[in-house]
């Protein structure tokens, strides 16, 4: 199906919006196949055992892997996966995700992040010049793969003003019980940005959040702001192949994975390239390169 102007209503006025059938059955199977070549590639021996931190109280990053890897695929793992250092399941059960350059290393994301169905998203948002940075293959592994806490992604990726634009992609089902998105509508008209996720100010690779002057994003437009109490959150369950589009400000969550069946998704984000993304930033290009144009 492609993005029209019922989802472009439905993004403005809740920060999130579905778009069935995205992908046909034959991509999500191609995806899938590349995936589990990756998961198998993976060799424990030969990458640092950096576990991705999903709890509320543990989002700092302290690792140079994590800061080089905006054009790689690197691996990050389950904090249950790990224990005194070590494996505590198969290597390929172990992956949390795969990451934050994809988009840039492997020849089938690259095309499908790249393509004219996203580049038609990005102009009906309004973007001008978009770029593309943090894409990642996130398996939310069977039985241990970790809750994320309520979040804005404009947190960690910021530009001035806001504009990020995340694009998760759902390659198996998801359900309430393999751990879902979860949002609160209408929050990305309420919810400034408040703080920031930066390069700590030391020069160590280590990271930090900082608070901010609240800011509301700009970009994409989305309407007037307006004061709502609701908070209540709503489950994004859908079937592989669909879009969930999700704005930088609007908080959204997921739960943990209880259930005997991965989550597979791929996600990739956008942000203006006309708006300032300084040097702060947890992740940046090498030897300072602009971000990729989409």
């Amino acid at each position: 199906m492609a993005f029209n102007s019922q989802h472009l209503d439905m993004f403005a006025r809740d920060g999130c919006a579905v778009v069935k059938d995205f992908l046909s059955a034959s991509e999500v199977h191609e995806l899938r196949a590349r995936i589990h070549e990756l998961l198998l590639e993976f060799e424990p021996s030969e990458h640092p055992t950096v576990t991705f931190p999903t709890s509320a109280d543990s989002q700092v990053i302290s690792d140079q892997y994590f800061f080089d890897s905006s054009t790689k695929a690197s691996y990050f793992l389950e904090q249950h996966a790990v224990s005194n250092g070590k494996l505590t399941v198969d290597a390929c059960k172990a992956v949390n995700k795969i990451g934050h350059g994809v988009h840039i290393v492997e020849p089938l994301f690259k095309e499908l992040t790249h393509s004219d169905r996203v580049k038609h998203i990005a102009e009906l948002l309004g973007f001008q010049d978009p770029r593309v940075l943090q894409s990642m293959v996130i398996c939310k592994q069977p039985g241990i793969g970790g809750a994320v806490p309520m979040h804005q992604d404009s947190t960690f990726l910021f530009t001035d003003p806001p504009s990020a634009c995340g694009f998760w992609i759902a390659l198996e089902d998801c359900t309430l019980d393999n751990g879902c998105l979860h949002f609160v509508p209408g929050s990305h008209r309420t919810t400034p940005i408040t703080r920031r996720m930066v390069r700590s100010s030391t020069g160590e690779a280590d990271t930090e959040f900082i608070d901010i002057e609240p800011v509301f994003s700009l970009y994409p437009l989305t309407g007037s702001l307006e004061h709502k109490e609701e908070q209540n959150t709503k489950s994004v369950q859908v079937k592989a192949g669909s879009l969930v589009l999700i704005h930088g400000q609007v908080l959204h969550m997921s739960s943990h994975n209880h259930s005997q069946k991965s989550r597979w998704i791929y996600t990739f984000h956008i942000v203006e390239g006309s708006h300032g993304y300084d040097q702060r930033n947890w992740l940046q290009m090498p030897n300072n390169a602009p971000l990729t144009t989409l």
